[in-house]
């Protein structure tokens, strides 16, 4: 089985669903560094509905200024280009494999898709 993680190695939590991932046999992971390489809006459209989140659910507080420039606030639209923008305003990590789309917070949600 093939899984595709979207990873920020400064993160714990996506530190520990490559893991699991890692140390499931049988599974073949892709790991994509989405702050080196970011997503489109297409993805991330398919990623939150895959995964039954708005744009809103992922938007990442923490860490940045999306507060400061509105973003809770904003509308979708709007936050979806901001995230295109600047993926740190995705919250992490989305993990994608054949069964589905999980946003492994907490990691072991990663279970359901493997």
């Amino acid at each position: 089985m093939k899984a595709t993680i979207w990873h920020n190695p400064a993160c714990g939590t996506s530190r520990k669903t490559l893991a699991i991932l890692e140390e499931t046999p049988g599974v073949e992971v892709e790991v994509v560094q989405y702050l080196k390489t970011p997503y489109t809006a297409e993805k991330l459209r398919q990623l939150f509905r895959d995964a039954g989140l708005t744009v809103r659910d992922a938007l990442r507080l923490r860490g940045t200024d999306a507060e400061e420039r509105g973003l809770p606030e904003a509308g979708e639209e709007a936050t979806l280009a901001a995230m295109v923008e600047n993926p740190a305003y995705v919250d992490r990590p989305f993990v994608e494999t054949e069964k589905g789309v999980r946003y492994c917070r907490p990691q072991e949600l990663v279970r359901e898709i493997l």
